[in-house]
This record gives structure tokens, sequence and C-alpha cells, in this order.
């Protein structure tokens, strides 16, 4: 094998004497000079003798391949590509694909070794005698090095240097050449090029070429259609298709030029060289979509790319880790899941238009594990101001290609709710709640450096200025009651609160610091759903957090498979994750959604309406699921509350947590929960958490006992205005320092 090799590079050693004969016989001027090897008035054969001609071993990087995202089903959901190329063996290409190309340009491709002597020495002569390279003759072998090269380049310079026509480009050339004929097969070569070859409309690799031009894989290319990309890799910028007419009527006089080639060498006859040449070019034009911006889940797919473009682990600088998923060749399993991705898509369509400002978005992660199955909104994601579409991922944080987020409103005071019962404090437990709150002193509440951020200068209401009386955890949670909330985290204290907050993953949307204020538990930091449904799904799986899971598995270019594992802790114990659980299960049949209702199997939730309306929220779960909606105006909530609006054809003087975020949540819970088991709530420790310890409520009047042994009825006196009640109260004091916004319900 080694001696066919030699012998197969042997003829370039006549080179020299073809050129010095050419020389002898007048073809070339007594003192051409060749700038590249010698300086003027060197002779050609002083030139060829300073000629180094041993093979130079070529750095083949890997080609820029398209990444593909797939759904957890396997199916393709997104691409991602510097260049569209797809490469494939050459088995995978038609043989009569692989003839045209040869026959064009180098029908003697198996016979020659690096180089066609006869063709390069020819274009050497005619190059030398005019001062420079003006015809090629180079091989297909000469062809791929000159591609490899052009694609290593990074800059414009390197990019000219890669193609210049000089004789010192073209030895370089045939000494890489050298190099690449002793290390691989023709076959193997010839695959390399057609994978490497540009072919115009912007396909590189001529599986891509295939597919854009005529709509099917390399395999299947019949002889017109062969022809016509044999002829497109000549010039590809002069005959691609996609530029005008004139560019198209090029590529067609090129393809019948092939055809006449491959009759003259008898791979065809001269009938079906006709009867090709009689067709119409036939192009297709198939589009090759890619980015988020044209995937059926584009905002999935935008925190799919923010996954990898800010994790150090798929390369140490951004442009490294855009550069690998460009030009990587991955395949990205994710763990979206097309069916509850659809019930979240058709539940915000029921209810909200997307040619309404104010948006809604929602989250499906799954407790335990957390794996995003859904990410939905009501606008189209995209660039177009005319079409009312959004250009940033407003389901997720900025970190995922999100904006700042909308504030959470009365979704926080779960954190609240589940402090108080870590730190002992049991249903029955409570506090006279008035219409309205104002802390005693700035030292009633402190962060966690122990800053003084009480307001005593600031009141905060009740919805209507109501809902006063004796509050519990359960009737205080079920009723949003701010007051009562805010004597809560008084008594557990805010740094508690926001600590155990952090603890359960929540963040801030703008990747800011969490606001430690006396309203937290009124939910004044600005949020995203993903995170919110992170947070619940820990009540969900009784204690444990998981980081939100958007990708299972990668897949490189050579086969190579890592995979990703949920990144799980506990955070909270098991019986105050299910006390949590079993007050929040109460607001779907005593508190604020009870006239939306449940779904048909244990679940819980927390309605979320912030102070003047300008975001509401729904955040609940299953055992098997959590979820959570916003709903909001990203031109600014403050300048466009939702108030006096109409959403989804539907005008509502005011809009509540429960109004349409509770009701996108249930109806969408309802069919991705659909076929799958339900599960049961764990019961609550009533030894733990039932009755109350020092904070009970005053015992009734025995005239207004119930005759069945039960609470009475003033109990639960408010509960008629539970149905409206946002809790809404306070005024904007969130800038200048000052107390921020205060949110409710």
């Amino acid at each position: 094998m080694q001696a066919q090799r030699k012998d197969r590079s042997s003829p370039i050693l006549n080179i020299a004497r073809l050129i010095v004969a050419g020389a002898a016989a007048g073809v070339l001027a007594a003192a051409v000079a060749l700038p590249a090897v010698g300086g003027a008035g060197v002779s050609a054969k002083a030139a060829m003798d300073g000629i180094d001609l041993r093979p130079e071993e070529l750095n083949e990087p890997p080609l820029p391949e398209r990444t593909v995202l797939q759904d957890a089903k396997g199916k393709q959901i997104a691409q991602f590509y510097y260049e569209n190329r797809q490469s494939v063996p050459l088995d995978k290409v038609a043989p009569i694909m692989q003839t045209a190309l040869i026959s064009i340009e180098d029908f003697r491709f198996y016979q020659h070794g690096p180089i066609d002597v006869e063709g390069t020495a020819r274009a050497l002569v005619k190059n030398l005698t005019q001062g420079g390279v003006t015809q090629g003759g180079s091989s297909i072998t000469q062809q791929y090095v000159k591609q490899v090269l052009l694609n290593a380049a990074e800059t414009p310079e390197q990019q000219a240097a890669a193609i210049e026509t000089t004789v010192a480009r073209k030895l370089n050339e045939l000494r890489y050449a050298m190099a690449i004929e002793e290390k691989y097969s023709k076959n193997q070569i010839l695959e390399k090029y057609l994978n490497i070859a540009y072919f115009g409309a912007g396909a590189h690799g001529i599986q891509a070429a295939a597919k854009r031009f005529f709509g099917k894989p390399a395999s299947e290319l019949n002889l017109v259609e062969a022809a016509t990309l044999a002829g497109a890799v000549q010039n590809p910028n002069r005959t691609d298709p996609n530029v005008n007419k004139a560019s198209r009527d090029l590529l067609l006089a090129r393809r019948n030029v092939v055809l006449d080639r491959m009759a003259q060498l008898g791979k065809i006859t001269p009938q079906q060289a006709a009867e090709a040449k009689a067709k119409k070019l036939g192009y297709k034009d198939t589009k090759v979509p890619g980015g988020c911006e044209v995937s059926k889940y584009p905002y999935f797919c935008l925190y799919v790319q923010n996954e990898v473009l800010n994790n150090e682990d798929f390369g140490k600088t951004p442009s490294e880790r855009l550069k690998l998923l460009q030009r990587g060749g991955l395949t990205i399993k994710t763990t979206i899941d097309p069916k509850m991705q659809k019930a979240a898509d058709k539940a915000i369509k029921k209810y909200v238009s997307r040619k309404d400002k104010p948006v809604a978005s929602q989250a499906m992660v799954v407790p335990g594990t957390g794996e995003i199955k859904a990410m939905a909104a009501s606008r189209v994601f995209g660039g177009s101001k005319k079409k009312n579409e959004i250009s940033y991922n407003v389901v997720a944080d900025a970190k995922h290609g999100g904006g700042g987020g909308f504030q959470q409103g009365s979704t926080a005071k779960a954190y609240t709710l589940a402090t108080a019962l870590e730190e002992g404090l049991k249903y029955g437990d409570g506090f006279p709640s008035p219409a309205g709150f104002t802390a005693s002193g700035y030292g009633a509440f402190k962060d966690c450096k122990g800053n003084r951020v009480g307001a005593p200068d600031h009141t905060v209401h009740n919805s209507s200025e109501g809902g006063a009386g004796f509050k519990t955890l359960q009737t205080g949670t079920w009723g949003s009651v701010n007051t009562f909330f805010l004597r809560l985290e008084e008594r557990v204290t805010l740094c508690k609160v926001a600590k155990l907050a952090k603890r359960i993953g929540l963040k801030r949307a703008d990747g800011g610091k969490l606001q430690e204020v006396e309203t937290f538990t009124l939910g004044v930091n600005e949020v995203d759903p993903v995170t919110v449904s992170s947070t619940y799904a820990v009540f969900a799986s009784r204690g444990q957090y998981c980081k939100p899971l958007a990708i299972t598995e990668i897949k490189d270019r050579n086969g190579k498979i890592k995979q990703f594992k949920p990144k799980c802790s506990k955070v909270m114990e098991e019986e105050v994750a299910d006390a949590v659980s079993g007050i929040l299960e109460g607001v779907f049949t005593k508190g604020t959604m009870t006239e939306v209702g449940g779904i048909g199997r244990d679940a819980a939730g927390k309605t979320g309406t912030t102070d003047g309306y300008t975001a509401a929220w729904f955040a609940g779960y299953t055992p098997n699921l959590a979820s959570a909606v916003s709903l909001g105006d990203p031109r600014g909530a403050y300048k466009h509350p939702l108030i006096g609006v109409t959403i989804g054809g539907t005008y509502y003087s005011y809009v509540y947590g429960a109004s349409i975020s509770g009701r996108i949540w249930k109806t969408s819970m309802i069919d991705a929960l659909k076929g799958i088991e339900p599960v049961r709530f764990e019961p609550v420790n009533h030894e733990r958490f039932g009755g109350c310890g020092e904070n009970c409520a005053p015992k009734p009047k025995k005239e207004k006992e119930d005759d069945r042994g039960g609470p009475p009825d003033d109990f639960f006196d408010q509960f008629d205005q539970f149905r409206d009640n946002d809790d809404r109260g306070g005024r904007d004091l969130g800038r200048g320092g000052e107390l921020p916004i205060t949110p409710a319900n």
C-alpha cells in the first residue's frame, strides 16, 4: 500500500521537467520570476530547484455542523447553525451524484495522484507565462484542501489568503494534497469534499444542498438534480438560484455543461443528456429554518439556548459556547413534553389573544426532578411590533433570555406560611387582623443584614379595607389577608421568610438581590413563571428543591453522550411541606379560587394580584406537576395596569389572580395531566400542626355555637368577600428608597 501511495505521488516530480521543457521551447520568458519562490531575475530552473514538494500535514478542524434540539420523545424542535450542513457518509450520496461531480470537476480522479499532472502542468505553464494564477487545473483533492483552509480561516484576511491567486498558495496546496492522498483513500477524499463544498443558497455540503435545492436527501438525487449540484460548486455565488433570474439561468447553463460532459465521457447516453437538458431547473427553494424564532416552542428553545451559552461546561468563554452551539453538531435532548406544551398553549389561547397587549405566560415543572415540561406565552415570539410580537423570553428570567418579570403578588405568601409552620405554629394559630396594618416602628422588620426596614409611616390595607377579624394560618391564607400576613411575617421575622424563599429557589427575574423589605410577604419582587413553579414544586415534592432542568442528554458529532441528571436537595421537612399543601388545598374550596374550582384531583395553589392591578398570578401544583401563570403588560406594568381592559375579547374592570391566570392554570393542568394516574397528597400530621398553640382564636360565644358541634358560623365571616378579595392596599412607594409597592392576593 505504501508503494502504491508513492507511485500515486511520483508524477509530481515530472512537473519540474515539464515546466523546464516549456521554458526551453520558448513558452517561458527567459527571466520569468516566481515571486513566492525566488527574487527577480531567477530562472525557472533555479526556481524549481528551490521548490520543496514534500507532503505537509494539513490541519483539518471539524466542519461546522448544525446543532439539533429534540423534545423529550426525540422529535426535532429547533436547530442552530453557523453553516447549514449535515455531513453524510459516501454511501448516502446517490451514485449519479458522485459520477456527475467527478465528470465535471476531475474526471481522472481515480487514476491520478494528488494532482492531475496533465491538467496542472498545463495550468502552471500558462500561469507562469502570464505572471500569476489564471488557470485552475485543481484536482478534487486540491479543492478539498482549499476548502479546509477557507473553513479554518477566522478573519477576512485569513480567508483572502486561503483563496489568493498566487503560485505560493498553489504550491502549498500541492504539498497538503500529497499528504491528504497518503492519509486517505480516494473514496474518503470524495466524501470529505462532498461534505465541505459550498453549493450556494446557504447550503454547505451535499446533504444540505440536496434538501435546500430539491427537498430530498442526497441519496435520492436523480440525474438532472445531480448535474445541477455538480455544476453549482464551480462558482456557487454566481449561480446561486436565490439571487435572481440571471443566476438561475447561469446555473441552468452550467447544469447542461455537466450533462454534455457526462455524455462525452460515456457516463450517460447522448439521449439521456438531451432529455435531461430539456427539463426545467426544478429548484424548490426549501427553507432551512434556524434559531428559536422559527421553533414551534420558541420560549423553551430560548431557555435551552441560553442554558448552553451561560454554562461553562460548554466552553470557557461566551464565544466558545456560541461556536459550539452553532458549529458543534450536537444533538440536544430536552425535557419539553409536547402534550403538556399543547395544553398550556391551548389554555392561554382560550383566555388571552395574541393581539392583546398584556401577555400571559406559563411554565410547567415536574416536582422532584425540576424538568421543565412546558413554556408558553400568549404573544408570538419575534421582533415585529406591528404584529404585536415579543422579542424576549417572558416565561423565564434574564439569564435565560427573559426580561425583568412581574411582581409576584400574594403567591409569595406561601413562603411566609411555610416559615410559620417550620417555626412551630399550628393551623389554628392566628392574629387579630385589622383592615389596615402599620408597623410599630422601623425596627419591627429587619432584613438579614440587620437593617431596619419597617415602614411606620405607611399603612397596608386589605381589599376594600375589609377582611378584618381574627385570622388563622388557614383562614388568613384562604382569604389572602394582607394584614394577617404582615403580622405573621413580623412574628416569624422577615429574615427567616426571605431565607426560606431563597432556600426553595426564589430569585429575582433580573438577577438582582431579593428586596428584603416589610412587604416581602406580599410579593414585591419581580419574578418569572419558571422560578415560581420551581418554588411551589418544593411543596409538591415534600421538601425537595430541584434546579430547573431543560437538557437531559447531549450527543456530540462523534456519538459521545453526556447525560444531565436532576440537581436536587432537601430544603424542607416533609411534614412541613405536607402541612403547606394541606392549607393551600383549601384555596380551591374555601378561598380565592372558589368560583373557579379545582381540577378533579388533589391540587393546591395560591392566587396573586398585585397592588394597583399591575399583574395577576396563579401558582399551584399536584404531586405530579407544578405550574405558575403570570399576566401583565410588558410595556410597563405601572403605566398599563390591568384595569378597564379587554383581554381575550372579555372586558374586565379589574383583573384578579383568579380572573384569568387561575382559569388558565385550571384548564391547562386538566389537559396536561390527562392519562396520568392521580396521586394523593400525604396526610397532614395533625398531632403536630392541628389545633393551636399560643395564638388561639378567641373562644366563641355559646349562643353562636353550631348545634353540630362545629366551628361557629362567624369563624368564617369574611368568606363572602373571597370571590372579589384581592387584598390590595398601599401606594406606590417603590422608588427613592421608600417602601416598595404593595401587591396582594
